[in-house]
């Protein structure tokens, strides 16, 4: 997706102008002194994995803001929170004076992000683009709007050495090509599994896996009779959505589970939400981590 604005350094003026774009000044008891402080950079990122990138990047110390996706590293998660990545508030980004938005395709309202432009913030919209190409991208394009245009050449190089020595182990594996069902969920009372065209599907066939749900595009609610003629070896959650369960005893509970081999065998594992998801700079280490997790699940007993 195309850069929706850019713009140069705000000065104390500027800053002072978001405020009153929104008419936030008085709402707040006046104006901040940090407000005022002109910065080189001062940066959000809106999506877990862009923050992963800007640290990876060595532009930890920009940060002012993060949304609720971005929790790692550990040390993401004690900076300032702009919330929920598809229910941002325009309010909640300006009283950080942020220079520079740079956020996913998930970002929104629009009409937020039409608030942060016309208040003179560089908003960034990055591509999704589930694959180890559209990573390398990402970070190219981070690290031009980042000024850190040498270390993304780096990482990338990096990465491009890591990709090629999983990938080779991986394909050197005895053709297994179990069906994995992904369930998504952060609550019992919202179960979805992933089709195609998602960042699960992507990673299931990186790992010589076959996604278990076909014939539809990104995630549906879960339905028991497509379950069952799916019929998975294994079912893939994350962490927190087993965490949200329970117990693995408790997903078998969901309708049509218990009847598909994943579930008479209770073939249930997990991984990190952003690890397995985020296609970010540990991509290399997801595929790593989803291969092991795969193989150990298949083997008997």
């Amino acid at each position: 997706m195309s850069v929706l604005h850019q713009t140069a350094m705000p000065s104390r003026r500027t800053h002072l102008k978001q405020w009153l774009a929104l008419g936030v000044m008085s709402a707040l008891g006046g104006l901040p002194q940090a407000a005022y402080a002109a910065a080189n950079r001062r940066l959000i990122c809106v999506g877990g994995a862009l923050t992963e990138i800007a640290y990876a990047l060595g532009a930890s110390a920009d940060l002012v803001g993060v949304d609720t996706t971005s929790l790692y590293p550990p040390a993401a998660q004690a900076l300032a929170s702009v919330g929920y990545a598809r229910t941002l508030s325009a309010e909640g980004i300006l009283a950080l004076a942020p220079s520079m938005v740079l956020a996913t395709e998930d970002a929104g309202p629009s009409s937020v992000l039409r608030q942060l432009e016309n208040a003179g913030i560089a908003v960034h919209i990055l591509a999704a683009n589930h694959q180890f190409e559209g990573l390398l991208q990402r970070i190219q394009q981070a690290g031009d709007f980042m000024g850190r245009t040498q270390e993304a050449n780096q990482l990338q190089a990096r990465l491009r050495k890591e990709w090629q020595q999983v990938r080779a182990r991986v394909e050197a594996h005895p053709a297994v090509s179990p069906r994995v069902l992904f369930i998504l969920s952060h609550s019992m009372s919202q179960i979805m599994v992933a089709g195609q065209d998602t960042s699960a599907d992507a990673m299931l066939r990186y790992a010589g896996a076959r996604n278990a749900m076909q014939g539809f595009s990104g995630f549906k609610p879960l339905s028991p009779e497509a379950v069952i003629a799916a019929q998975p070896d294994i079912i893939l959650l994350t962490d927190l959505g087993l965490k949200a369960a329970g117990s693995k005893a408790a997903i078998l509970q969901l309708p049509g589970l218990a009847q598909t081999p994943a579930g008479r065998k209770q073939r249930i594992v997990s991984m990190e939400t952003m690890l397995l998801l985020g296609f970010g700079p540990r991509l290399p280490l997801a595929l790593q981590e989803l291969d092991r997790t795969l193989l150990s699940a298949m083997q008997p007993g």
